[in-house]
């Protein structure tokens, strides 16, 4: 049986799991409980009323949160000519085609997403068994096949997520730094939320989203309620 160290009992003190908290309440929780000596992530999981067996209840997609990550990502752009310069005045940290296909085949994967330009495709295809498992493989429907480079490495460095339901029907990330202001992190916990509510999919029934939480990386998962979720909160328009 697993046992609970000194520093967790701790931080469940005054946590009832039963309990579901308000985004504001659920943050200024958390925020009190991260005191690693290290900034810890947030992140947020939400488990979903879906069979991601089937295509018409898969949920995946992008949402760029308000107050970014706090996460320096590197972005790896596959481009020719003026789009690869455009990819690295936009700054992108990698940019190449064949000879980046070469350093990716060699196992050299110093990157944490991946851009390329339609034309570019039948290349990158070639990469699929390392890219796929790693979930690094560009998407049109994630905007990271396109020809607007530019848009696509702003939107990646600005704080834009990634996501994707398990094959358990959950679905997580980080959502920002313990380090954070309590209003930029509820905020970006309420954008997360309305994203994968809008990517909500047609073969869905019955309740779609079953249980939200946040945690910090060394802290305990803190329920959310739903229904606060739901309608915005007091500080949905700030």
């Amino acid at each position: 049986m697993a046992r609970t160290g000194k520093r967790m009992k701790k931080a469940l003190e005054g946590l009832d799991p039963e309990v579901r908290f308000t985004v504001s309440e659920a943050v200024k929780a958390l925020r009190e409980r991260a005191t690693a000596k290290f900034d810890e992530t947030v992140e947020m999981s939400m488990n979903l009323g879906i069979d991601p067996r089937h295509s018409d209840q898969t949920v995946r997609g992008a949402v760029t949160l308000p107050n970014g990550t706090g996460k320096a990502l590197r972005v790896a752009v596959f481009a020719k000519g003026d789009k690869a310069k455009e990819a690295k005045d936009s700054g992108a940290d990698i940019v190449g085609a064949e000879d980046l296909v070469e350093s990716v085949q060699k196992g050299e994967i110093d990157f944490e997403r991946v851009i390329a330009t339609p034309d570019m495709m039948p290349l990158v295809g070639r990469l699929g068994k390392v890219l796929g498992p790693r979930g690094l493989m560009p998407n049109p429907k994630l905007g990271t096949v396109t020809a607007d480079v530019a848009e696509a490495v702003k939107a990646a460095k600005g704080g834009q997520v990634q996501f994707r339901a398990e094959k358990s029907g959950i679905v997580h990330a980080g959502v920002g730094k313990a380090s954070f202001a309590d209003t930029a992190l509820e905020q970006n916990v309420r954008a997360f939320y309305a994203a994968i509510s809008a990517a909500k999919p047609s073969g869905v029934k019955g309740t779609y989203i079953k249980k939200v939480s946040i945690s910090s990386t060394m802290g305990p998962g803190i329920g959310l309620d739903i229904a606060d979720l739901a309608s915005g909160g007091r500080d949905a328009a700030a």
